[in-house]
């Protein structure tokens, strides 16, 4: 179609009034309807409307393979005083590709821009967007209509946190990296069988530069076109559904990268972005703030969450950066940032705008989850915005990462002088919502895998291993790991390279494969270690004072009143005898130790269950005598 004279027709729009007054008024929130490229037929002629926003352009057109990327061949027309751009092309379908081409009223700027609206781009490192229809025949229904059941607090959530470029490559097709098509049978088998609820996707959506995972977005509303199509990742979700496994995104309203082609400086002025750099200058990132006090912002981000859950259906969102939303003087010095109008650190617009999107999320799809990674003491963050809360549905425990990782760093003999970085946690363990996570940020950059961190000989680390995914299981919350720590990776993850699966054929590793397989059967079979995830009912300290012994013994309880007693040994010698009061008589079966032989361990044991004894301990009238293994957890339930 090269060389088209067909004309731009500017009489033909899919935005009402309504729909400006809710944009300009920023609580439009299904902008994707609205704005983009959207292929229609008009008068019975085929042709694609677009529709872009730049109130500081003096002109703007559509140019692209089908006018020879002539920049003035297809002019759009303003729309009042909205802002938008819109007009309609004859002849233009589905996988036409095209840019904005903006002249700005100021300093004689003129840039080519792609689609903040796109469904679809170029596979990086082209930067054009690409016509297209979000048209697929999904299969989940049986899915969709139950998932609001497993969405609730009280039901099992296991995460597997994937980077879908590095999950699994094909070394015998160039070593290259599978599809979003090859991915859905691979993962929906591998994840079923490891028994995880979730997949959690690091960032999906288009981003220019592959080093940084997908968290510099310039594609907001379109999957990244370098594992497939639109459809090809609805196909990957859809697998995912029809296993029973639910898909959360990462969600990155934080921040975007400065690329000319993407929202940055988009029509000669700071349109997305804050103009003070003081507040739209990300220092950590080197990216661009979103102002989130601008209506329109507002609208466009709002919209992008409503978006990937509902045309994609998606079963949450996990949203990265919470803090550095939060507070103006994130990552600055004094000086650095600019106060909010009580002479404040609290980034009111960003507040606002979190607890409005968290509103809208849970109002129009009430069986999803709303995620914060948000790593300060910030009050309430999963709590609703009626109460004063942010309006998550969970938040990450980085402090419970943090020390439990600093604990199990240390040498054994020393961890004695530290059993407080263990037991702090239960003093703010259900002020939120919390979900653990072992993520992708704790081996890169230097860090080290979860086995490369863990203290001793080669046993000793797979033991150590083992003990600190086993406590994870055990304490109360949502679990989170990133993948390449359920096959006890020893080197740090690599976005560019596939994980280290040849690592399975070897005993160890499979075992601790097996290990985590086996604590999530356990934790999604049993009420116990998950009804009360979020409820200080269910957990209750036995001992947390044996610093001495480096051990720690708790119970988590269900609604009926079932328990489960959890004991962790964190040093490499056995305990014979060791005394622990539990709450009912009778016989406590053992039915997971990390120590067993099949998961690599010495096969140290209790011969399957114990008699409870009337002997008093820990305010108990009845006690056991147990073989705490070395560098081990294991877990009783009493009949």
């Amino acid at each position: 179609m090269s060389g088209s004279h067909t004309e731009v027709r500017h009489d033909v729009s899919r935005l009402s009034d309504d729909d400006l007054f809710l944009f300009n008024e920023g609580s439009h929130f299904a902008l994707w309807e609205k704005l983009g490229a959207h292929p229609a037929t008009v008068d019975g002629q085929g042709g694609t409307c677009f529709a872009v926003w730049a109130p500081d352009a003096e002109g703007v057109s559509v140019s692209g393979d089908f006018n020879g990327w002539n920049e003035d061949r297809h002019p759009l027309a303003p729309r009042g005083g909205s802002g938008i751009w819109e007009g309609f092309i004859a002849g233009i379908g589905k996988g036409a590709l095209y840019k904005y081409h903006v002249r700005s009223r100021f300093h004689g700027y003129r840039v080519d821009k792609a689609d903040p609206f796109g469904f679809h781009h170029e596979t990086p490192p082209k930067t054009g967007s690409v016509v297209w229809d979000l048209e697929y025949e999904w299969g989940d229904a049986d899915w969709m209509k139950g998932r609001g059941a497993r969405a609730k607090l009280d039901a099992p959530m296991s995460i597997y946190e994937v980077h879908l470029g590095s999950w699994m490559h094909v070394p015998e097709d160039g070593n290259r990296w599978l599809s979003y098509r090859e991915l859905g049978p691979k993962l929906a088998e591998y994840v079923t069988g490891m028994g995880f609820t979730h997949v959690e996707f690091m960032p999906i959506m288009e981003h220019p530069f592959y080093g940084s995972w997908g968290y510099q977005i310039t594609g907001f509303f379109a999957p990244t076109s370098r594992y497939g199509t639109p459809q090809d990742f609805m196909f990957l979700v859809d697998t995912l559904h029809q296993s029973g496994i639910g898909v959360i995104l990462d969600w990155v309203p934080s921040h975007f990268p400065s690329d000319e082609h993407g929202p940055a400086y988009f029509d000669g002025t700071h349109l997305y972005e804050h103009a003070d750099p003081r507040q739209g200058y990300h220092p950590d990132w080197g990216s661009y703030i979103f102002n989130y006090g601008r209506n329109e912002v507002r609208s466009f981000l709002t919209s992008n969450a409503l978006f990937w859950l509902g045309t994609y259906h998606t079963d949450g969102l996990r949203v990265d950066a919470v803090a550095s939303m939060l507070y103006l003087d994130y990552s600055r010095k004094e000086g650095e940032w600019i106060p909010n109008q009580y002479g404040g650190r609290e980034n009111l617009d960003a507040i606002s705008f979190l607890r409005r999107t968290n509103e809208e999320v849970y109002h129009r799809h009430p069986d999803v989850q709303s995620i914060a990674e948000e790593s300060t003491a910030w009050p309430m963050v999963s709590r609703p915005t009626y109460v004063g809360g942010l309006g998550f549905g969970l938040k990450w425990d980085m402090g419970w990462m943090h020390d439990t990782l600093e604990y199990m760093r240390r040498d054994p003999i020393h961890r004695k002088h530290h059993h407080d970085q263990l037991t702090f946690r239960q003093l703010y363990a259900f002020h939120e919502n919390f979900v653990l996570p072992l993520s992708h940020d704790e081996v890169v950059h230097g860090k080290g895998s979860l086995l490369d961190k863990m203290p001793g000989d080669e046993w000793q680390r797979f033991a150590n291993l083992r003990l600190l995914l086993a406590y994870m299981w055990g304490q109360p919350g949502k679990k989170l790991l990133f993948m390449g720590g359920e096959i006890a990776q020893w080197r740090e993850w690599r976005h560019d390279e596939s994980l280290d699966w040849h690592l399975l054929q070897y005993a160890p590793h499979e075992g601790v494969r097996r290990l985590v397989a086996d604590l999530n059967r356990l934790y999604r079979a049993e009420p116990a270690l998950h009804e009360n995830d979020c409820d200080s009912a269910g957990f209750e300290w036995v001992d947390c004072a044996d610093w001495q012994g480096s051990i720690l013994s708790f119970l988590r309880k269900g609604k009926k009143g079932t328990a489960f007693l959890v004991a962790c040994n964190f040093t490499p010698v056995p305990r014979l005898g060791y005394r622990i009061g539990v709450p009912s008589g009778g016989v406590w079966r053992e039915v997971f130790n990390s120590d067993a032989a099949e998961y690599g361990g010495g096969g140290m044991g209790n011969l399957g269950a114990v008699q409870a004894e009337a002997v008093p301990r820990h305010g108990r009238a009845s006690s056991l005598s147990l073989l705490l293994p070395p560098l081990a957890a294991v877990f009783l339930k009493g009949e």
